[in-house]
């Protein structure tokens, strides 16, 4: 079932000699300081046997390895190491940069994207670093083959030549121990903002999906909530066109709720410069990067207007995550999003959890056509089904979300100023311009 096992190591003519760069730095290429991991498997040969499958998907879906059989996973793939650290040679122009878990139960395997390093004389976590700065992306960037903009990729012997500045292990350790607290931090928020957001999808799921209060004061049971919103919901259900839904709600869409892509920039109204949301950066609510681009240098997708208050939800490939909801005014997204602007601010809650619920997200998966790059249009998001109460129970419900979504938002803000942070001090480190003692201090001071 094993395929081969190789670690590949750089010899003396391949690579020069490193030599010294500055106080405490040494420049060598990447391949004196990890090995190669090439050893393969066939999962389909272990039918029976569970693997824990890091892919570019699942990099791109959470960073969360998908455990499945292998009678499930259709080619070869690498075995991964407990010591390695995962850097895709595909599209380098996204970094995809993985320091896996590893464990032998269930087994940990990788796509044949990736570069499995094995870590020599360098510590794991600053190579995890090195491989994510700027510097080594642009190197990354200058190495690939392929003509298609879409699978582009570096060879593994060009990798592995590429020329790196570290400095003594000790240092090393130093400065990943700075940018780690920084990802802690950053992976602290994320999880909040993800309990705040099932927070307010389970009570979205309960109103208007499962009907619980109707179902409770049906079984002359206590509805749980306050005596002045239960009192809103009926104590019966009626036949619709889409089974029992409670009596005096109507079965509509989120086109009663929200206007759909309202502004957008054209040639005869361009702004100066653009906070650009692209839809590859954004992932289960929370976007991860926001670029500024002078318009005439924005990229021809970069038209709609975002504000305060918008679901956006992604169009191309429906489930793959691409969605959010806007907390400040002054983004412009990708036209790849539907944009849904409430009618009124205090449906804002009801269309973000609706436009986003599991089934409309597979709804929509179901609908979405073509063929590398299946979607739907943006109109079919508006078409997505709302039960819809009376305005006072609307408003009860916006009542009880708002904080909850206020309170995920602002996790979000803090979540993206460390990210800010982390992304300004990982250059400045790793080339040596900033020490860890005044890096150590900056984080300290961190909100």
């Amino acid at each position: 079932m094993i395929a081969r096992s190789r670690t590949h190591e750089m010899n003396d003519h391949s690579v020069p000699t490193g030599h010294a760069l500055g106080p405490g730095m040494l420049r060598t290429s990447l391949g004196r300081l990890v090995g190669l991991h090439e050893k393969k498997i066939n999962p389909s040969q272990c039918r029976g046997h569970l693997f824990a499958h890091h892919s570019i998907p699942a990099f791109d879906n959470g960073r969360t390895p998908v455990v499945e059989y292998g009678s499930t996973i259709k080619s070869t793939k690498f075995t991964v190491p407990s010591d390695a650290v995962l850097v895709s040679r595909l599209n380098p122009r996204f970094a995809r940069v993985w320091m896996p878990t590893a464990t032998d139960d269930p087994q940990a395997i990788c796509s044949t994207e990736f570069a499995v390093l094995c870590p020599r004389s360098v510590d794991r976590r600053y190579l995890h670093y090195l491989c994510l700065a700027p510097t080594f992306r642009m190197s990354m960037r200058a190495r690939v083959t392929g003509t298609s903009g879409s699978h582009q990729r570096v060879t593994p012997s060009d990798l592995l030549g590429i020329r790196v500045s570290v400095p003594d292990i000790g240092t090393q350790r130093a400065i990943a121990h700075v940018l780690r607290t920084l990802d802690d931090r950053i992976e602290l928020n994320r999880r909040m903002s993800a309990t705040l957001d099932a927070m307010a999808r389970a009570l979205f799921k309960s109103w208007f999906v499962d009907f619980d209060p109707v179902c409770a004061k049906m079984q002359g049971r206590e509805t749980g909530l306050p005596h002045d919103i239960a009192d809103l919901f009926p104590n019966r259900l009626v036949d619709s066109e889409l089974g029992e839904i409670p009596a005096g709600w109507t079965a509509g869409t989120l086109g009663d709720l929200a206007i759909l892509n309202p502004e957008s920039w054209t040639a005869r109204n361009p702004p100066p410069c653009v906070e650009y949301v692209d839809l590859s950066r954004v992932k289960w609510g929370a976007i991860g990067e926001v670029r500024t681009f002078a318009w005439i240098d924005a990229p021809s997708r970069a038209r709609r207007v975002l504000r305060s208050g918008d679901t956006i939800v992604g169009t191309v490939r429906p489930r793959n995550g691409s969605w959010a909801l806007i907390g400040r005014s002054g983004l412009t997204g990708s036209t790849g999003f539907a944009v849904l602007r409430p009618v009124k601010s205090c449906v804002r809650e009801l269309v973000w959890c609706a436009a986003t619920s599991p089934d409309a997200i597979d709804r929509l998966g179901n609908l979405a056509d073509g063929g590398a790059y299946p979607a739907v249009r943006p109109g079919v998001v508006l078409d997505t089904v709302v039960m819809l109460p009376g305005a006072a129970l609307q408003n009860a419900f916006s009542s009880l979300a708002r904080p909850v979504l206020e309170q995920m938002l602002e996790s979000h803000r803090r979540e993206h100023t460390l990210m800010e942070l982390r992304d300004t001090l990982l250059p400045r480190l790793v080339s040596g311009d900033l020490r860890v003692p005044g890096a150590a201090r900056t984080v300290e001071d961190a909100p």
